[in-house]
This record gives structure tokens, C-alpha cells and sequence, in this order.
């Protein structure tokens, strides 16, 4: 042997290399020669047996776990310190070995209850078998405890459990806390027929239930899901059992997931109020699009299971943005292209970082890009002389319609809809586009509104917006409704609409509504009509009159909230939205603020958010307006009376002369919409609606 060419090799850097690491397997990890280990940051998983294999599949699992319990959070975190990409794996490494070295704190507490003979329910486990000890302290007279009931009782059938539920009640109450009945759809197992076909389902079944009260259907989903009614032939908000032959029975369908997000400014750490993003395929880049709220920089798209691109929305918002980075999503951090997979029922939140352009740094992402001031010959030979181009969307000359959007929930304030658009259509010229609030429309109306836009020669769209899950939740229906009118105008719509008229399900329009969307509203981003105070007898029931609102308003006029005129374009540049979520979010946790939600929240914004007021006769309403101002009434509604609670369809057809013709002709074209319907020759289709199913189906199979 050459003792010469072998300590050189010995004392060769490679060599040293893997004797350091022996050494450090031996002094640190204490294993023992010709022992094996795996080590992965920082955490030892060994020593393994002689016989014990670790092969791909065990590194793919173990990588997988180690992402998911910590290493994508610390990774995160170190991105954001800006760590050079050398250092930065280490020190990845090193954070999440110290982390897994913390002792792990107790994460059960035990508590000794006494005297609970009469105040707790005890199931007790399975002798002789492992059990999990489960105990429980609720308010059975809370929604909370409506939940949890069925929960429990799911899992006693699917482990075994020494299940303790204690009462901790409230000793006094002033009311009922709870006014519902509840059923939480939950199977403990699939099951099957007993031709081994899956059972369809699951069901929720309220059986042997009072028969006098007045019931209300809803649904409790999760935050992500957007369900509709599909099949019924009940008016779902008004359920008197009563009158009721066999059973209410109603089917639902989930429609869309939500994809959620959060987005910031890298420069400011604030949300890009303002900022457009778009929603599609790589087939159709633009199927949905949305703005990012100055709330969280929340924002919301609709999608179905499958891979879609996020994109800023060619305008402003892409001459000015670019993305720099995104979280929980599908594609590298860097990518340019957004990809987002929605492939399970969770809720799918990613974040997205945004960066402003360097030549765009002073631009204001909700300025129009030119001096409001600047217009006409000025602007035109400024531009002739410097050959320069505005670097703006291309817009394209818009059809002349007229936008009007309208609520509705109940087969009665359905009636009232159709007679309201009918009534519209008879005075109007310039063309027509309905818009309405799909959440709560029954499955008849949303059948029969396509057969009617045939008949009479209209647009229409539905639109929905899920209630932001950060945002105070109502949980009447007729609030949830209220809150829709005034709290998401700035996202319900699509970008490309500029103005819409609201109108309300219960009033008869006797005038061409041009008139009103052309109506200048003088710089505000709304304009609404005061009420009436000509009727003298109803002067006792002006609550505004006085008290609060006589001193907050200082003067100006309290505003209804049955017709009004919306510029979107204003309203978004001034983040009307935004501040209407923000006060609502603060005077909403007083229940005894807001009772009137979508009228007073814009009322008590009058100073923040200015209302322009309309001109007295485009709403009459004959609970305010005196008998002489009729005449002149371009629209009649049908407000409730204080003074004489007369029914609401008894006074339609008393003050509204009209109203019994239009309510005829509506019923023919019905009973013509079901004869076609039952012989198999109608169909119907929403196109936008279509074109997001299409899409779906295209990639639907990732």
C-alpha cells in the first residue's frame, strides 16, 4: 500500500466531509455503528430496525406531514423577511427543529362537576373496550346547542365514548332565546338499498311540529357553499301546516363553491381599495369578476370544482398592479399566472400580494386616470399635439338599457314582482334589463322569469353574493334581504355596469324609468326619494322627526329605501361600500340599532356617503303622501300602515286602480308557462349561468 496516496485521500475534503457526519450521528444522535435513522428538520425518526424499511412512499408521507404541520407556515414566514434563498432553507431547518423541541403543553383540563343529578345527561361507553372520554357544557336553549345535539349523537354511533353533557342555563330570561327548530344533516355512515344502490340523501325531517305558528324555511351552509332551492311547491317563507294536505318538501342543490381571498399592497400593507380581478378558464379567461373590498381586501368569485386562473382585469387595475406573490394556491409563489384548483368542499382563501408598476407609483388606482376638469376642445388639442393615446381600457360603445334591480322572497312579494316588471315594461321604451337576487327566489320564478323575457322582450340576470363570513351575520331572512339591498352594491354587479335603478317587488312604476337613470344626481353615488310628509294624521309615526335622528340628520330629509338610483361608477370610486360595511360592522352588535337595516344605514351615512334627493312624486306611497299628490305619483308603493296594518295585497288592489288588470294578464301568461311546461315543448336557459356550467364541465375532470 502506498502510505503516501492514502493519507491524501484520508485527508481529502470528501473524506472529512463524511467523517464529520459520523461523528456527529455518533455524539448528537447517539446511534450506534451501523445503525439507521432519518432526519428531516430536525426531528430523528429512528433508529429503525434491521428489518424496518423506509422506502419512497415513506419519504413522500413524511414530507407531506412535515409541510403540513409546520414547515409551509415557517416558510411563509421566512419569505417575508426577505432571507436569501441560501440561508433561507436552514434556517426553515432550524426554526422548525426548535418548534418540535417545545415541550407540548396540556390540552385537556379536567374539572370536577358536583350535584349534577339533575342538570347533566350521562351516556355511558362500552365495558371493556377502549373509550374516549367526551364531556360537554352547553345552553340548551342556544343555536349553539341546536348544533351540537346532533354532533354528539353522530359520534356516540361511530366511537365509543363516556359522553357527559352538562346544562349551564341562564336563571333569568326576559324572552325565549330560541325560536327555531333545527335539524343538522349528518349521516354516521353511507347506506345503501338493498339492491346495493346509495340511499339518496341524506334528508333533514321535522316531524310531529306544531300546526299553528307561521314557519320560514332557511338553510345553514357552510361558509363556501352556495345552495339554491331547486324543487318545491311551497312558498317556503310562508309555511302554514294548517293548510298544508301531505308533506312540505323541498330539494336544494349546492351550485357553486366560493373561492375567497385577502389581498394587500406589499408597499403599503394595505388593501388596493378598488382593485379588479377576473375569474376563468384557459379556455375563457373572463367568466366572473369582482373588487377587492378596503374590508380585509376581502373579496369573492364563484367557481365549481375544477383549475381556474385569477387575473388582474385589464383596465386600470392591470396598468397600475401586478401581482407579486400569492399564498394557498396552486401554482409557485412567483408564478404570474394564478392558478387556483378547487377540489374538495373546504373553503378555498388564498392571498394575493399585489405591487404597484414602477412608472405607476403616484396613479390612483380609483381615479379615472384624467383630471375631471379636463374635457371637451382642451383636453382634445392637448392630446392632438403630444400624438399621445390615454393608456385606458378600450370601451366599447354600451347598449342603451336601462339596469333595474329588485329582491323578492315569497310566492306574494313574487306576485308583486311580476306585476311591478310588467308595470315597468308597459311605460319604458329604452330597452330593459332585470336584475335579481337569486339567493332567495323560489325555483317556480326562476323558471318562469326566462319563459317571461321572452314574451315581453327584456334582459335579466340573477346575481348572488354570499355573506362575507367576517362580516355581522343577520339571521332573520327579511334582514339577510334588507342587508342585500345596501351592503354589497359595489360587488354584487359586474364591472361593466354603470348604473342601475333599485325598485321594489311591491310597487307600480307609472312613468318611463329613463327619465330617472338619466336623472343627475349632482356628484353623489345615490340618489333616493324623501319621505312623504303631507299626510297629517300619520304625524305621531315619524319617527324621525324626533329623538335621534331629528338631531343627526340636522335638517335634511329622511330617505326611503323603496326606489332609488345608483352610479356604481361613483359609488366604488368614493368606497361607498367600503364605509357602509364599516359602520354597519359597529352599529350592527346593538340589536336595537339598524331596525330598519337597508334604510337607516344610508341615512345615518348621509354625512360620509351624501344621498341625493329625488323630486317627491317618483315615489307616492299612500301611508305618508296625502290624496292630492297622487296625480302627480310616477310611481305608487305599497308601504305598510302603522295606523291600519291593512293587508298588503288588499291594498293593492284598493289604491293601484291598475294593479287587478296587470295581476290578470301576468296569470294568463302563467297558466300558459305551465301548459307548456307540462307538455314538454318549454325551455328556458340563463345564459350566464350556462356559460359558467359550460366552462365547469370543460375542466371539470381535474
Amino acid at each position: 500500500m502506498e502510505i503516501n496516496t492514502f493519507k491524501m485521500a484520508f485527508e481529502a475534503p470528501e473524506v472529512g466531509f463524511i467523517l464529520s457526519h459520523a461523528v456527529y450521528c455518533r455524539d448528537v444522535f447517539k446511534l450506534k455503528k451501523g445503525q439507521r435513522a432519518v432526519i428531516s428538520n430536525g426531528r430523528i425518526i429512528g433508529p429503525l430496525e434491521a428489518g424496518e424499511l423506509f422506502n419512497q412512499d415513506d419519504f413522500h408521507l413524511l414530507e407531506n406531514i412535515i409541510l403540513k404541520t409546520s414547515g409551509q407556515k415557517i416558510k411563509s414566514h421566512v419569505q417575508q423577511l426577505g432571507v436569501e434563498e441560501d440561508l433561507a432553507s436552514d434556517l426553515v431547518m432550524k426554526v422548525d427543529a426548535l418548534l418540535s423541541a417545545q415541550p407540548k403543553g396540556e390540552a385537556r383540563i379536567e374539572y370536577q362537576f358536583f350535584e349534577d343529578r339533575y342538570s347533566a345527561i350521562k351516556l355511558k361507553q362500552k365495558e371493556e373496550e377502549i373509550y374516549f372520554d367526551v364531556v360537554a357544557i352547553v345552553d340548551p336553549a342556544t343555536r349553539e346547542a341546536q348544533r351540537l345535539a346532533p354532533l354528539l349523537i353522530v359520534l356516540n354511533k361511530l366511537i365509543n365514548m363516556n359522553l357527559r353533557v352538562f346544562m349551564n342555563c341562564q336563571s333569568k330570561l326576559s324572552d325565549m332565546p330560541l325560536k327555531s327548530f333545527y335539524r343538522y344533516v349528518l349521516e354516521p355512515e353511507i347506506t345503501f338499498t338493498a339492491e346495493k344502490h346509495l340511499i339518496p340523501g341524506p334528508v333533514a325531517k321535522f316531524l310531529d311540529m306544531p300546526q299553528s305558528p307561521l314557519f320560514t324555511l332557511n338553510l345553514n351552509t357552510p361558509e363556501s357553499w352556495m345552495v339554491e332551492s331547486v324543487r318545491t311547491s311551497y312558498d317556503l317563507d310562508n309555511i302554514y301546516l294548517e293548510e298544508v294536505e301531505s308533506v312540505v318538501a323541498a330539494e336544494y342543490e349546492l351550485e357553486h363553491l366560493l373561492l375567497e381571498g385577502h389581498c394587500y399592497d406589499i408597499t403599503t400593507g394595505q388593501p388596493p381599495r378598488g382593485l379588479q380581478f377576473t375569474l376563468g378558464t384557459s379556455t375563457n379567461p373572463v367568466i366572473v369578476d369582482t373588487i377587492v373590498m378596503a374590508n380585509l381586501g376581502y373579496f369573492q368569485l364563484k367557481a365549481n370544482p375544477g383549475a381556474w386562473f385569477l387575473r388582474l382585469r385589464k383596465g386600470r387595475s392591470d396598468d397600475i398592479y401586478k401581482i407579486y406573490s400569492h399564498d394557498e394556491t396552486d401554482s409557485p409563489p412567483d408564478a404570474s399566472d394564478v392558478v387556483v384548483v378547487i377540489s374538495n368542499f373546504k373553503s378555498k382563501i388564498i392571498k394575493v400580494k399585489v405591487q404597484k408598476k414602477p412608472d405607476m407609483l403616484n396613479e390612483d388606482l380609483l381615479s379615472d386616470g384624467t383630471n375631471e376638469n379636463e374635457s371637451g376642445f382642451w383636453e382634445s388639442l392637448k392630446w392632438g399635439f403630444t400624438g399621445g393615446q390615454k393608456k385606458e381600457e378600450v370601451k366599447q360603445d354600451k347598449e342603451d338599457v336601462i339596469n333595474i334591480f329588485s329582491v323578492a322572497s315569497g310566492h306574494l312579494y313574487e306576485r308583486f314582482l311580476r306585476i311591478m316588471m310588467l308595470s315597468v315594461l308597459k311605460y319604458t321604451e329604452t330597452p330593459v334589463k332585470f336584475w335579481f337576487l337569486k339567493n332567495y327566489l323560489s325555483p317556480t320564478v326562476k323558471e318562469f322569469i326566462p319563459y317571461m323575457a321572452k314574451k315581453y322582450n327584456f334582459q335579466y340576470e340573477f346575481v348572488q353574493y354570499k355573506w362575507p363570513r367576517w362580516l355581522h351575520q343577520q339571521t332573520e331572512k327579511q334582514r339577510i334581504i334588507w342587508g342585500y339591498k345596501i351592503l354589497f352594491l359595489d360587488v354584487l354587479f359586474p364591472l361593466a355596469v354603470d348604473k342601475f335603478l333599485f325598485v321594489d317587488a311591491d310597487q307600480i312604476v307609472r312613468t318611463d324609468l329613463k327619465d330617472l337613470r338619466d336623472f343627475n344626481l349632482d356628484g353623489a353615488p345615490y340618489g333616493y326619494t324623501p319621505f312623504c310628509e303631507s299626510r297629517r294624521e300619520m304625524d305621531g309615526y315619524r319617527f324621525w322627526k324626533s329623538g335621534y335622528w331629528a338631531s343627526h340628520l340636522a335638517g335634511r330629509k329622511y330617505h326611503i329605501s323603496a326606489l332609488y338610483v345608483v352610479d356604481l361608477k361613483k359609488f366604488r370610486k368614493i368606497a361607498a361600500g367600503d364605509r357602509l360595511r364599516g359602520q354597519y360592522q359597529g352599529l350592527s352588535q346593538d340589536p336595537n340599532s339598524l331596525s330598519n337595516l337597508d334604510q337607516d344605514l344610508p341615512n345615518n351615512m348621509i354625512h360620509q356617503v351624501p344621498i341625493k334627493s329625488l323630486p317627491q312624486e317618483w315615489l307616492w306611497c299612500e301611508t305618508w303622501c296625502d290624496d292630492a299628490s297622487k296625480k302627480r305619483a310616477k310611481t305608487i308603493d305599497l308601504c305598510n300602515n302603522p295606523m291600519t296594518k291593512e293587508p298588503k295585497l288588499q291594498a293593492a288592489m284598493r289604491i293601484v286602480p291598475e294593479w287587478q288588470d296587470y295581476d290578470q294578464e301576468i296569470k294568463q301568461l302563467y297558466n300558459q308557462f305551465h301548459q307548456e311546461k307540462e307538455s314538454g315543448i318549454l325551455i328556458t336557459t340563463n345564459e350566464t349561468e350556462s356559460q359558467i356550467q359550460k366552462d365547469t364541465l370543460l375542466h371539470g375532470e381535474l
